[in-house]
């Protein structure tokens, strides 16, 4: 396998910057954008969480295209709008990653009601 089938390129996108980061086939979304500096917490979240273990539900992100989702809080996630865990992501094709503000602990309001 060549180095470019074991990264897949990642777009994050922070407020109004952009970057790629190239990430590891397979690695969890969450732990490849902690690596990288990015903040998926909020304020006091970053400080206690569950540390990927999806269940403080304060690591979201909003990602395209859409991934099916395997665990219990991503699938109502994406029923009722609301962001998708990075914990709970597993990267394995290209993706764009929007890192959403956060409020208090992990709060985002629904994308549409």
């Amino acid at each position: 396998m060549t180095n470019e089938q074991q990264t897949v390129a990642v777009t994050v996108i922070d407020g109004a910057d952009e970057h790629t980061i190239d990430v590891e086939r397979g690695r969890r979304l969450r732990d490849a954008l902690l690596d990288r500096g990015f903040e998926v917490y909020g304020t006091l979240s970053r400080h206690a969480n569950c540390g990927g273990r999806g269940l403080c539900a304060t690591c979201t992100v909003d990602i395209e295209p859409e991934i099916a989702p395997d665990h219990w809080h991503d699938a109502a996630a994406v029923q009722f709008g609301y962001p998708r865990l990075s914990c709970q992501i597993t990267v394995e094709e290209p993706l764009t990653v929007r890192l959403l503000d956060k409020h208090v602990w992990g709060q985002v309001l629904p994308r549409h009601l």
